[in-house]
């Protein structure tokens, strides 16, 4: 199977922090921005494979700062590297102060997702060609991250 572009698989979303995605302290819940990163993810993993996917491992959820009521999230996500039927996406999130227009990175993700048929069977994947240095960077490392996985199942 070829091999495609990251471009292909990455996928863009903004979503607007409101008091119900928030705590008793005023900043968005975990559970929110993880939902946010699991569906983002699946999309860049099926614009990837044109195919379902589930999710098949969260590696690391780094919450770096928070975000609060009135900011705009902006998540980025794109396959970093696939195996024969796995991809491993990296989602990024961005957040936005309305009024000042400053952006801070507020969380990122590691996830694998497989690709599927209609019958629930695992189905092949292409590869992926990274076009930025970030994407190559990850990469790289991607050998090593599927490594810690299998590690931990067995």
């Amino acid at each position: 199977m070829e091999s495609i572009s990251s471009d292909v698989s990455r996928t863009i979303q903004t979503h607007l922090v409101l008091p119900p995605d928030t705590n008793h302290m005023g900043t968005i819940f975990g559970g929110t921005v993880l939902a946010y990163v699991d569906e983002i993810a699946a999309i860049a993993a099926m614009k990837h494979s044109r195919k379902v996917v589930v999710t098949a491992s969260i590696d690391r959820v780094n919450f770096l700062s928070s975000a609060v009521v009135g900011d705009i999230l902006t998540l980025e996500a794109f396959v970093i590297s696939t195996g024969r039927t796995s991809m491993e996406v990296f989602v990024k999130v961005e957040s936005e102060n309305l009024e000042t227009a400053k952006r801070t990175l507020t969380t990122t993700s590691i996830l694998t997702m497989v690709a599927k048929d209609s019958n629930g069977v695992p189905v092949p994947v292409p590869g992926v060609i990274p076009q930025t240095e970030e994407e190559r960077d990850l990469f790289k490392t991607a050998e090593e991250r599927k490594q810690r996985r299998l590690d931990i199942r067995n």
